[in-house]
């Protein structure tokens, strides 16, 4: 049984900072692919940035420059580091993980472990 955890959402002005953290609780693995995507209201779910446990990692464009995705091993959490945020930035932000080697994919339908979600909102 795999389960994750999100936490570090929170309400913050244009310009702002978050970290978000995921913690996996059950059976880790050394090899794995992890991620966050968010899903706006009247939008659908994307993939916002991906690991591997090579180190490997990938972005959207319009989160390239201000996100940075981290996890130091397969027993840490995973981290996302959110800077400038922008109120396009709102949604609901879900950590995901598959234990599969990467490269990484940046579809939902790849990771197989899913958390509840953290919300974020930024205002104008």
């Amino acid at each position: 049984q795999v389960q994750l955890a999100e936490s570090g959402g929170g309400s913050v002005q244009a310009g702002g900072s978050l970290r978000l953290s995921c913690v996996v609780i059950g059976w880790p693995s050394n090899n794995y692919c992890m991620g966050w995507f968010r899903q706006a209201p009247g939008k659908e779910r994307e993939g916002v940035t991906v690991i591997d446990s090579d180190g490997n990692t990938v972005y959207i464009d319009s989160v390239k420059g201000r996100f940075t995705v981290s996890r130091a091993n397969a027993k840490d959490p995973l981290y996302l580091e959110m800077n400038n945020l922008k109120p396009e930035d709102t949604a609901m932000y879900y950590c995901a993980a598959r234990w599969e080697r990467g490269p990484p994919p940046l579809r939902g339908y790849q990771y197989r472990f899913w958390g509840q979600g953290t919300q974020v909102t930024v205002s104008s």
